[in-house]
């Protein structure tokens, strides 16, 4: 239950980027594609913790840290879409893998976490995959386009340090709900210098957009009820089969070898960090257990 709930967020997930780049070729501003893609999805969200606790399950003392998070992640979601538009839909996936990579350099450097040489190896083959993929001296890749993704990456991260300090009083639908419902103040005042008028294929892509992303926002949480995150959290990384595909779908160039030799260091990478997590998690269970036995 719970892998099946993790891919079909993925799934979902790859299609609202793929989307997100149609939509920018057919002369949609990025503002509308965020707009509309929170827009959309706050039914979904709604009716979500309608069904799970009741809308009176929101309120929250910490108002000002979802307000952080908002921010975090709206700044996170504006440079992953436009790393979808500057890079192929497979390059701006694997580059966005080396989110667990930054996540270690940020709980090391700013909560002080012990990160050992393990982890830290594991971060070093992580950079030498984003090396081997993109090639520098080659060429081959728009490097305003890297520096997006790599920056979105890292806000990416820190959007997790948030959510790990939120979720030790806030459940995942009351985070999820402030991050849709805040996001809508900035949007809605951005909204109408960027809003247009589209052709109905456009509007229905951008119906699309909202709609997938709401989805994969309630099975990313769902997925971790029903599961832990040792179990789940690979089926993040088969993004660069789906954008692969839709990708090729809508016309693009199948990746380069570099770029599957990349994304294979930069997985293992993320992998072997969520394991050594999963690995110290435990045993510091086990440790307060022999401390405080029952």
């Amino acid at each position: 239950m719970a892998i099946g709930l993790r891919l079909t967020a993925v799934i979902c997930l790859s299609a609202m980027f793929v989307t997100v780049r149609i939509v920018d070729q057919r002369g949609v501003h990025i503002v509308e594609s965020l707009f509309y893609r929170q827009a959309l999805a706050l039914p979904f969200v709604i009716a979500w913790l309608s069904l799970s606790g009741g809308l009176g399950a929101v309120r929250t003392q910490r108002i000002g840290v979802h307000a952080s998070r908002m921010l975090l992640g709206m700044t996170g979601m504006l440079l992953n879409f436009l790393s979808y538009i500057l890079l192929l839909p497979a390059e701006a996936a694997t580059i966005g893998f080396t989110m667990p990579i930054f996540g270690t350099i940020l709980s090391a450097l700013i909560l002080r976490e012990a990160t050992g040489v393990h982890r830290w190896s594991a971060v070093l083959i992580g950079f030498v995959g984003v090396l081997v993929m993109i090639r520098p001296e080659a060429g081959h890749f728009p490097m305003q386009g890297v520096a997006v993704a790599i920056v979105a990456a890292i806000v990416t991260a820190s959007v997790s340090l948030v959510l790990r300090a939120l979720g030790r009083t806030e459940n995942a639908g009351v985070v999820v709900f402030w991050f849709t419902t805040l996001s809508m103040i900035p949007l809605g005042i951005a909204m109408p210098f960027f809003a247009q008028s589209h052709d109905p294929l456009t509007w229905g892509l951008l119906l699309l957009i909202g709609c997938v992303g709401g989805i994969a926002q309630l099975c990313l949480t769902a997925s971790l009820r029903w599961g832990p995150v040792s179990v789940v959290l690979p089926m993040d990384y088969s993004a660069i089969i789906w954008t692969t595909l839709l990708g090729v779908a809508i016309g693009e160039d199948w990746p380069m070898i570099t770029t599957w030799i990349g994304a294979s260091l930069i997985i293992a990478s993320g992998l072997y960090i969520a394991w050594r997590e999963h690995r110290r998690a435990r045993q510091s269970v086990v440790s307060s257990a022999v401390r405080h036995p029952d």
